[in-house]
């Protein structure tokens, strides 16, 4: 059994409560470059999306006091470290070369360093690389700290409208289109909201088997979120694809399709022309009849073939 470490907290410039910059007792504080003894600490560190403003100041500290940044994408990184005056040295940690280099890293972290590892974007580890590095640290004993902000799929829920209280993030989705179709098809009992990364140049062939895989459902595609083209589609699968023009779209994509809903009371038709009516008012931004009955489909447990032929006689 490893043994637990107890270090100074974290921010060195003052005690608590003195109001020059200190924070709270029991975090772990960046050890001064070459202090020997204890390992030092591994820093997961999210950094923007998008939008340079959104990285927290917390951040910022920490990339400024540690002795080394492990990351992503050198270039892409250093743009943030220049937009803050930023320093320290990096070094690349990716995909290709996790393995091997967490090596390096782990050696430097049980001498005494201080380590900061990032991405391109938001929280290292989630469909980026990071995991090999933090789970050989946490075997090892090395405290691992993390320093919380941006999370693509985090951010495209809080807008979507879909619901929050419960989903399930799956990454990317395959690539190859057998493969795509049978995991979305392993989907369609699953009642949780689905979140997915997914490639600009597969997003109308992921649509197409959204919508034979499973259904009418509501999806929600997230684009270029906190950038200058930030755009959010929702609709029906089948919609927002025949919305795409020419089926292109350009910038990082985060993909969300509504859980299957359960099997509900019966419902009159009173109720779903009431329903419908409220959606030609504009509640749920349902624009034709095509996408009032997949809305109404989905959101009630009726067959769209019911509905679709009760709007066509009202």
């Amino acid at each position: 059994m490893g043994k637990t470490l107890y270090r100074k907290r974290e921010g060195t410039h003052g005690k608590a409560g003195s109001g020059n910059g200190s924070f709270p007792e029991g975090l772990p504080a960046p050890r001064e470059k070459g202090d020997r003894g204890a390992p030092g600490t591994l820093y997961v560190v999210a950094t923007p999306i998008g939008n340079l403003e959104d990285v927290t100041l917390r951040a910022i500290r920490i990339l400024k006091e540690v002795s080394l940044i492990a990351a992503e994408d050198t270039r892409r990184t250093r743009i943030l470290l220049n937009a803050y005056q930023i320093s320290t040295p990096l070094t690349s940690l990716y995909d290709q070369n996790e393995s091997e280099k967490s090596a390096q890293l782990l050696a430097r972290l049980e001498s005494g360093e201080d380590v900061a590892a990032v991405s391109d974007a938001g929280t290292p580890g989630i469909s980026d690389p990071g995991y090999i590095l933090v789970s050989r640290a946490v075997a090892l004993g090395i405290p691992v700290v993390p320093i919380p902000g941006a999370a693509a799929l985090i951010a495209a829920i809080s807008v979507s409208g879909l619901p929050m209280d419960s989903f399930v993030f799956l990454g990317f989705l395959p690539a190859k289109p057998v493969r795509r179709r049978e995991l979305l098809g392993s989907l369609r009992e699953e009642e949780r909201t689905l979140i997915f990364y997914e490639s600009p140049h597969r997003l109308g062939a992921a649509l197409e088997d959204i919508e034979t895989q499973l259904g009418a459902r509501r999806v929600v595609v997230s684009r270029e979120m906190t950038k200058i083209h930030e755009e959010f589609l929702r609709g029906t699968a089948g919609g927002v694809l025949a919305g795409l023009k020419d089926g292109a779209v350009k910038g990082e994509v985060t993909l969300l399709v509504a859980g299957r809903t359960r099997e509900r009371r019966e419902v009159s038709d009173a109720e779903l022309l009431a329903y419908s009516e409220r959606l030609r008012q504009g509640e749920g931004g349902a624009t034709s009849l095509r996408d009032m009955a997949d809305r109404i489909a989905t959101e009630m447990g009726v067959p769209r073939r019911r509905i679709y032929r009760l709007l066509l006689l009202s």
